[in-house]
């Protein structure tokens, strides 16, 4: 291969960053440009804030285009079929794109997704693998098509899921292992040594979006199940219950065997609190009161046992 294979990087959080990053530096790739998602306000001032791909682009001086709905931007589209880029690559950038969109490219549009397809099409795939309580995941580059994570697989890759993973943990993961796979899908495509495949519809399962109200534990599920919602959505958004009227959010948590009222916290000692679930219990280690920092369970515990018993 002579020539540079131009491509157009479309993505928006932290976990894309490394790959854009890995593109631009690539002696086979040439980044023509960044679409990413628009400036959100953050923090307390709500000071409007660029997406870490952004700010990546902008470090290495790269065109940086930020649609509020690419399908419904001409302008936008136009521009970038002026570059005539011979793939788009899609990275957690938050929109679906048209068909006139995928049109664009000379050859096909790519995308990263944070799975082993078919399961897990769509929004959260890494977060709900381990909220089922998943041994294994993976990434997969794909070429896009109008249904929702439906293209054919180019390159797949097995992460194993073990029992104490978080999700955090596992966008590291992913983030390190993505940006070869996806140099390799690009060069691979093109020279015609990558042949994809057709997903097959058995197994077919969807990521659905995290609702709110699936963050509050829910006592009476067996232990497992609140041990793997608490790593799933590990600090955000994180799990958590009620107490004294006081949001505290669970952030380490084991397995144990104890038995008791759902709820009720049965056992406190150096390692943590025990509260029992519908199936056996979970021993908090680490929590985050509302208002607080993180601390060891047991601490907190200390502080409120007082209250726990006037109960």
């Amino acid at each position: 291969m002579t020539n540079k294979i131009k491509v157009v990087f479309f993505g928006t959080p932290k976990i894309a960053v490394n790959s854009l990053e890995y593109l631009i530096k690539s002696e086979m790739i040439d980044v023509l440009a960044v679409v990413t998602q628009p400036d959100k306000p953050a923090g307390r001032g709500h000071k409007l804030t660029a997406s870490p791909v952004k700010e990546c682009a902008i470090k290495y001086n790269l065109p940086v285009f930020q649609p509020k709905s690419i399908r419904k931007e001409p302008d936008i589209m136009d521009e970038l079929k002026k570059l005539s880029p011979d793939f788009f690559v899609t990275f957690a950038f938050g929109q679906i794109l048209s068909q006139e969109v995928l049109d664009i490219p000379k050859y096909e549009t790519i995308n990263l997704h944070a799975s082993l397809l078919p399961k897990y099409r769509g929004a959260n795939p890494l977060q709900r693998a381990i909220i089922d309580g998943e041994k294994e995941t993976g990434i997969c580059t794909m070429i896009t098509e109008l249904e929702l994570d439906s293209g054919d697989v180019c390159i797949r890759k097995p992460i194993k899921i073990s029992d104490t993973l978080n999700d955090m943990e596992l966008f590291d993961i992913v983030s390190a292992d993505a940006p070869k796979m996806i140099e390799d899908t690009l060069i691979g495509l093109l020279n015609k040594t990558i042949t994809p495949e057709k997903q097959c519809e058995e197994g077919v399962c969807f990521a659905q979006k995290l609702k709110k109200e699936e963050c509050l534990i829910d006592w009476q599920k067996p232990a497992n199940a609140v041990h793997n919602l608490v790593r799933g959505i590990y600090k955000c958004p994180g799990a958590y219950f009620m107490f004294n009227n006081k949001i505290i959010k669970v952030m380490e948590t084991k397995v144990s065997a104890g038995k008791g009222k759902p709820g009720d916290f049965i056992n406190s000692s150096k390692d943590g609190v025990e509260v029992a679930c519908g199936e056996g219990s979970v021993l908090l280690i680490k929590v985050k009161p509302e208002g607080k920092g993180e601390m060891l369970a047991k601490d907190w515990y200390n502080g409120v046992k007082n209250v726990i018993k006037g109960n």
